[in-house]
């Protein structure tokens, strides 16, 4: 695939005020996982990968102590997960991954960012088609045809695995995420994951120049400013 990962998913801490959005964002997942799975993450794989992947993020242990009470308490708002697609500046892909409690609020918000940046939202797989759902992980390493065939014995369908400046990324269906890291850990010991996470990944990139970039970072900026977007996927890259 050749592009390193942090280029396709849009990074939340971006502002001063970031770090209280990726604050509530996890809150709110790991309440969501642990209310539908169980709240011992021993017991759910899910939500032990999003506390792992929190934790790594710098998110405070009672922010993750408060959302896992509020869970078990069983009481507590009812969220449910909302997706919109559609066209950004420059004729980007835009994937919006929302968890809501007002389906009517967010679709308002998330239009709104749309429609004041040119943009065009659309039907539902308008622009998921154009990406594929896989798991990715990324750490250090130069050996990359010594992971694929690790992964390769230990049975796991891997899509593929590159190197790039001292980083190997491996992606693999999303339905593999917990092979793959399974299988990752038992070959090197002292594994540590920059990233471990099930994405959207971009199967071609749209170049965006001059006033497009402009208006794509601030439609950025709007979309991750919105209460209920948890994630924001395109396929946006900049000219160096």
């Amino acid at each position: 695939m050749g592009r390193a990962y942090q280029n396709r998913k849009d990074s939340m801490a971006k502002t001063a005020n970031a770090k209280t959005k990726v604050y509530s964002k996890y809150g709110k997942e790991i309440y969501v996982v642990a209310k539908n799975g169980g709240s011992d993450p021993d017991g759910n794989l899910a939500l032990r990968s999003l506390m792992d992947r929190a934790k790594k993020d710098q998110v405070p242990a009672h922010v993750i102590k408060n959302a896992l009470d509020k869970a078990a308490g069983g009481g507590g708002e009812d969220y449910s997960p909302a997706r919109y697609e559609g066209f950004g500046p420059g004729s980007c892909m835009v994937i919006v991954d929302c968890l809501t409690d007002n389906n009517n609020r967010t679709i308002m918000e998330v239009r709104n960012c749309f429609t004041k940046t040119h943009s065009k939202i659309g039907a539902q797989g308008s622009a998921a088609h154009m990406f594929d759902h896989l798991a990715v992980f990324v750490f250090d390493g130069d050996d990359d045809e010594a992971v694929l065939e690790a992964l390769m014995m230990a049975d796991v369908d891997v899509t593929d695995v590159e190197v790039e400046d001292g980083k190997i990324s491996v992606y693999a269906p999303h339905t593999e995420f917990y092979n793959v890291k399974t299988a990752l850990q038992a070959e090197y010991k002292d594994i540590e994951f920059d990233v471990e996470d099930i994405s959207w990944v971009p199967t071609t990139m749209t170049t965006l120049t001059g006033d497009d970039v402009v208006v794509f970072e601030k439609f950025m900026d709007m979309l991750n400013d919105c209460e209920d977007v948890q994630e924001v996927y395109h396929n946006a890259e900049f000219e160096d």
